[in-house]
């Protein structure tokens, strides 16, 4: 079985970005199928456009534009690539990276997909500072990288403990259409929960307010749709549940930092 060294991934690398103990690459999915190879780091697979298929020992992801993968090193794997233009976004985190910080690489075990949409928000700002590529890129790709880290060791307490079962059915049912004008009655009902004890319960295993997860989930996924050119940005805001282009707007700065065009012009200028 392959090992791919430091920088190295199958497919077409438009850019290359070496920091002290991070290589971040920016990589065109260019063939069909990949057999099984690991990677000599641990390392972060984000996917900005189009979608890859990928297997580990455990598990099989369909991974569309926004699904944020974490492989821990020598992790194999196998890539299948469905036709269409695919990009992805990788962040290796080398051993000794880990060591000068006193992190426990062993924590993050095997591969697992992340679901947090506050982790994937610091995914793109990552990508964001890859591209400005100034003195001060190093610094800030280091402090977002160790907040999602923060946000995944969250995420794995939270799911280690007890939670009751209709928390992971929430989460599928806002995922799976974070578009759909939901009720608190409606998805009481769904739940089979009274609404008190939703309306209650939702910050303690949520960190938020319902609405505000709800519009965290649809600004996730004006990401995913923003590499596409023949959408507007129009099209998007409804595609994605806001009721106009302003309201898109201010939502996707308060949870970003920029606006949905800046970024836009920015991920196609990469290409």
């Amino acid at each position: 079985m392959k090992q791919l060294q430091t920088g190295s991934f199958y497919g077409q690398t438009n850019q290359t970005t070496h920091l002290q103990g991070i290589t971040i690459t920016d990589t065109e999915y260019t063939l069909d199928k990949v057999d099984w190879h690991y990677h000599e780091n641990a390392y972060f697979t984000f996917i900005l456009a189009g979608n890859v298929i990928e297997g580990n020992k455990k598990e099989v992801y369909h991974c569309l534009a926004g699904s944020l993968l974490f492989h821990n090193w020598h992790d194999p794997h196998y890539n299948i690539k469905p036709k269409g233009f695919t990009r992805g976004f990788h962040i290796e985190l080398q051993k000794h990276w880990f060591d000068s910080l006193e992190l426990k690489q062993d924590k993050l075990e095997g591969s697992f997909a992340v679901h947090d949409p506050d982790a994937k928000f610091l995914l793109y700002r990552i990508f964001k500072e890859s591209k400005i590529g100034d003195e001060l890129t190093a610094i800030a790709v280091e402090s977002l990288l160790l907040q999602t880290l923060h946000k995944m060791e969250l995420s794995n307490m939270s799911s280690s403990r007890l939670v009751p079962s209709w928390v992971s059915r929430l989460k599928e049912l806002l995922a799976d259409d974070p578009a759909y004008k939901y009720t608190l009655t409606g998805l009481s009902e769904l739940l089979q929960l009274h609404p008190v004890h939703l309306s209650r319960d939702f910050s303690k295993y949520f960190n938020c307010t319902m609405g505000e997860y709800i519009r965290k989930l649809r600004v996730e996924k004006s990401f995913a749709l923003l590499a596409n050119e023949e959408l507007s940005l129009t099209d998007i805001a409804f595609a994605c549940g806001f009721a106009d282009q302003s309201h898109f707007l201010r939502c996707f700065r308060e949870f970003s930092g920029s606006n949905p065009s800046a970024y836009r012009k920015l991920l196609l200028r990469a290409c």
